[in-house]
Formats: structure tokens, sequence, C-alpha cells
């Protein structure tokens, strides 16, 4: 079942005269978009690039200047009572959390905008506050958190209504590395839950480790729709050799082998072999084993390289 559903959505944003071309923008240009029900579908791109607009629009908090969007079927504008059941909605900074009341009171008014009941809403947030850990803190007011405790209940308020669609706007802003894992084995619990998740975020580790499918977004449109392994191929169609220890007569030999396009020194000292042509990463390492070189890895490039060469080189907006 398709869980999210967005079809030529386009937002424009005018201020000063309302027929001043000057004035208006375009934060979403035609956007169309499908994730499937227990997805985790990542959400790329610059500052500016019209996520957090996106999500907004889902959320049922802005409207669309054209197109249609939907939530398990249910139109984000014209069943908006529908929607908001459905979603949970985790956004970054201060917003949303009442700074001198504690992490237990916090969830229970949620809990109330919800209407879930005082019992069930007890239950809930004493439930999420242990599996954030946040349940010796429970009971200390929001102001003395530190950033990534904020974060954490952030993540536990859009968890009270217990939504079947999560829109995670770069949630784990702030967030020291073990809290940041623990977060990703948040995520993958919650999607094995049948969960559908939506995450916008700038961390290419976090989106390649989490997500099923990502899609790059640039200046308001739509660039790609992917799985991250397919979106390697936009680079290369063929795997990268990792190579340590090698010399440097013998890399010199590998460079004149039919298909290597080029080899890079990294700083720890491997050598990266990029091959371009059918049938060059076999004969590579055949020469490379002959030659006694023991230490050999292959991958594609990684989610960060096809974003920046994708996204990240492009000629800055005027």
């Amino acid at each position: 079942m398709v869980a999210v559903a967005v079809d030529g959505v386009t937002r424009v944003f005018q201020s000063g005269r309302p027929r001043s071309d000057a004035h208006r923008v375009v934060a979403l240009d035609q956007v169309t978009l499908r994730i499937e029900e227990g997805e985790v579908h990542g959400l790329l791109g610059p500052n500016g690039a019209g996520k957090t607009t996106l999500i907004r629009i889902l959320s049922t908090v802005l409207l669309p200047t054209s197109g249609t969007a939907s939530i398990l079927g249910h139109d984000v504008v014209r069943e908006t009572r529908l929607v908001r059941p459905l979603i949970g909605i985790v956004f970054g900074g201060e917003r949303g959390l009442y700074q001198r009341l504690t992490a237990r009171q916090n969830l229970r008014y949620w809990g109330a905008l919800y209407n879930i009941p005082e019992t069930e809403s007890r239950r809930r947030a004493d439930k999420l506050l242990e599996r954030l850990g946040l349940a010796d803190r429970a009971d200390a007011r929001v102001e003395t958190f530190s950033r990534g405790m904020k974060q954490r209940l952030h993540l536990a308020r859009g968890l009270m209504g217990d939504p079947r669609v999560l829109f995670l706007d770069e949630p784990t802003a702030g967030m020291d590395p073990i809290a940041s894992r623990d977060f990703r084995t948040l995520v993958r619990e919650l999607q094995a839950e049948n969960r559908t998740i939506l995450l916008a975020t700038h961390d290419m580790i976090e989106a390649e480790l989490l997500c099923d499918r990502v899609s790059l977004i640039d200046r308001g449109r739509l660039i790609a729709v992917e799985r991250p392994k397919t979106l390697a191929t936009w680079i290369t169609r063929y795997e990268r050799i990792v190579v340590g220890g090698a010399a440097p007569a013998v890399l010199e030999r590998v460079h004149k082998i039919d298909g290597v396009r080029s080899i890079t020194i990294n700083g720890d000292g491997t050598a990266r072999i990029d091959t371009g042509a059918a049938g060059a990463t076999k004969a590579v390492l055949e020469y490379l084993i002959g030659a006694g070189v023991t230490t050999l890895s292959t991958s594609l490039p990684s989610l960060e390289e096809v974003y920046l060469e994708v996204i990240g080189r492009r000629e800055p907006q005027t």
C-alpha cells in the first residue's frame, strides 16, 4: 500500500506586491513521489532545497499552491482531521518543547492534545521515556536538558500519538555518536512495526545505513528517487578497488591496464583504483593478487559522493 503520495505539488511563497515575480519564490516545483508503507525514505538536499516545505505540506501545516498529496489514501488538504491522527512530526531545534515543564509533563501535554485517555497517556509517556533513554530525567525540567536530550524528547513527542507515518526533519541534530547509533536502532524497530518514515537529513552515512530509497531534491525539484546503491551507478557502473601496501611500481603497472580511469592515494596511505570498463575490475584484481598484494576491497561510491557529484558541484543559484 502507498503510505505517502505526492502528485505535482508546487509551493510558491509570495512577498511584497502580489503580482511581482521579483518577490516570488518557488519552494517546490511539480514534485511527484510515492513512498510505500513500511519504507524508510530519505529526503536529501542542501538548505533551502524544499525538504522542510514538503514535510510541512504532508503534515497539514502548509497548503500546496497546486497539486495534491495524501497519507494512506487521505488528502492532506480536504481530509486534515483524518490525516493528523496517522502522522507524527519531529522538527529539530527548540520548537514544540515547553522548557519549564518536565519531560514527562511535556509528553502528557501532547497526549492530551491527541485526546489520549489519561491512563494510556501516562503509560505511553513512561514507555517512550524509557525507550529514548530519558527515564532517569523524566521529572527534570526540559530547560536543564542538553541539545541531544531535547532532540530525543522531540522523538518521544512525535511517537506519542502512535503514528503510522513519521516525518523526521534532521532528527539527530545535536546528538552524540552513541545517541545517533541508538536512534538508528529505534528507526529499524519502528520499521519492523510497519511504520513509514520520511527522513530529511544532511547525514549521508545515516541515510545510507537506514533508507530503503532516497530522493535527491534541489531548488524545489526532485532530481532522483532511487535506492542508495542504484544512485552509486550515476557516478560509475563499476566497483572501485581499495588497495593497501601496494608498491608504487605495482600501482604504475595497474594504471596501464585497459579500463583503469584513475588511481587516487588516500590520506591513510591506501590507493583507490577507479575502473570504467567491463572486465577491468577483474583484470586489476588478478594482477594485484599475482603481485602479492593481499589488502584488497571493492565498493561502489558512497551516497555522500553521489550527493556531492549530483548536487554539491552545481552552479550556485543567483
